[in-house]
Formats: C-alpha cells, sequence, structure tokens
C-alpha cells in the first residue's frame, strides 16, 4: 500500500475553482464562498494507486476531488477487497473520519488526483455558522445513501451480466456530468480486478461477463480500460434508467 501526496499551497482559488463552472454544481452565496476559502488549508496532489486514506486511521483532514478518479473500498482481514464506489471531481472524502474520529474504508487513487484539503477542526464552525453549506453535506451523504443503495439492489437481483452493464454504465454517467469523459467513445481507467472487486465476482467470471458486453457491442476494451460504445444498450440490458443528477452542491 502507498501512500503517496504531496500538499501544496493554494494554487487554485475557490473563487477561480474549475467546478464551479459546471452546471451541475450549485453556485456558492458570497459569504459560503468567504467560508470556504478559509476552510481550505490547501491541495494535495495524489499519484495513481496511491492510498488517500486508510481504513481504521484517524484522519485530520477531509478533501473534495478537484480532478481525477477514485475509488472508496474495504479489505477483509485475509487480504480480499470490496469496492464500495468511485471518487470523482466535487466528491467529498473523509467526512465519516471527520465525524466518527475513526475511517471505517479506504481510499485510493484510479488515476493521478489533485484533492483539496480542509482541517476537520473546523466543521465544526461549518455547522454553527453557515446552515445552508451543513445541508450540502448533509445533502452529498444522502446522495452517497442512494447510490449505495442502488449497488446493494445490483448486487442482490441483478445477473452477473446486468450487473456489470449497470456499474459502467453508473460510472460512466457520473462521470460524464463532471466532464471526466471528453474522450469519444467515453472512456473509465478501471481494469477487469477493479469491476471484479465491485461487483463480488471471481475475476474469471467477470472477464466472461465483459466479453458478452463486449460481443454485444456495448463496451470495447483498451489498455487504459473500458471504453463505452453504447451507453442506451447498457441502460436498457441493465433494466436502469440512469442517475436522475439535479444540481448538487459544491463543498
Amino acid at each position: 500500500m502507498t501512500t503517496a501526496g504531496t500538499h501544496a499551497g493554494k494554487r487554485i482559488a475557490c473563487t477561480q475553482c474549475p467546478l464551479r463552472k459546471r452546471a451541475v454544481f450549485r453556485p456558492f452565496e458570497q459569504d459560503e464562498l468567504a467560508f470556504i476559502s478559509r476552510f481550505k488549508s490547501g491541495e494535495l496532489s495524489v499519484d495513481q494507486g496511491a492510498t488517500v486514506l486508510v481504513e481504521g486511521s484517524h484522519s485530520a483532514h477531509l478533501y473534495t476531488a478537484l480532478s481525477g478518479w477514485g475509488f472508496r473500498y474495504k479489505l477483509m482481514t485475509d487480504g480480499r477487497r470490496q469496492i464500495l464506489n468511485y471518487v470523482m471531481p466535487g466528491d467529498l472524502i473523509g467526512l465519516q473520519g471527520s465525524l466518527m474520529d475513526e475511517m471505517s474504508h479506504s481510499v485510493e487513487a484510479l488515476s493521478p488526483m489533485l484533492l483539496c484539503v480542509f482541517e476537520r477542526d473546523h466543521l465544526f464552525e461549518l455547522y454553527r455558522n453557515h446552515p445552508g453549506l451543513a445541508y450540502d453535506i448533509t445533502w452529498l451523504a444522502s446522495r452517497e445513501e442512494q447510490m449505495l443503495d442502488e449497488n446493494l439492489l445490483s448486487l442482490g437481483r441483478r445477473t452477473a451480466m446486468e450487473r456489470a452493464a449497470y456499474l459502467i454504465a453508473f460510472i460512466a454517467g457520473r462521470a460524464e456530468t463532471v466532464g471526466l469523459n471528453d474522450s469519444n467513445p467515453p472512456e473509465i481507467p478501471i481494469t477487469q480486478q477493479h469491476i471484479a472487486d465491485t461487483l463480488g465476482l471471481s475475476l474469471v467470471h467477470t472477464n466472461k461477463t465483459l466479453r458478452k458486453l463486449v460481443q454485444r457491442h456495448l463496451i470495447s476494451w483498451r489498455e487504459r480500460g473500458c471504453a463505452v460504445r453504447d451507453m442506451q444498450g447498457l441502460l436498457d440490458l441493465a433494466r436502469w434508467e440512469g442517475m436522475k443528477e439535479t444540481v448538487r452542491p459544491l463543498v
């Protein structure tokens, strides 16, 4: 496990945050933006494959992903891994460790990432003086629970091929809203092992399942990961309508 990262000052001011230009994120009030600018203590550059947060640790910080891909996961004592969800720009990381002291999951970078760093001790000032931002954090936690509910449904009731179609459509749809899928066709930087660890399937079963999606011309597999060729076909196969993305908070 590689814990890597280089702390730096505020290279990108909150007032110039590139994510704020995207329609999916709600605008800040001026006092909220001023507080977030003070709340942010710096930035963390993380290498691909590095661990951002470790299960069981006490984190003094929480983070917002500014760029890049990551994932949250838990490990069993024998080393088996369950991926819980994927991290994309605008996602808040480490809130659980901030409120409950100890992280119950780990976070790893799927690609090089840039994270905004916030001091945990200032979170209580946010709740005390900025109810709008406090509501935003509650909204983000609720949204995470909603995504986990859908993922649980997939694991419990969808077939292996439906699960794989759902997962790829789920990741690709989220990525599109935050500008991660600008390539044509959209690419997701995951391996078959990541998919296996998310779906709870063996690597052999995952490989066979993904080959069926390739044969249906829904996806293709490239050196850098999975390329989506037919998003609607994936949604139809998964019996899923896709993420209902509305304007959402950005902390």
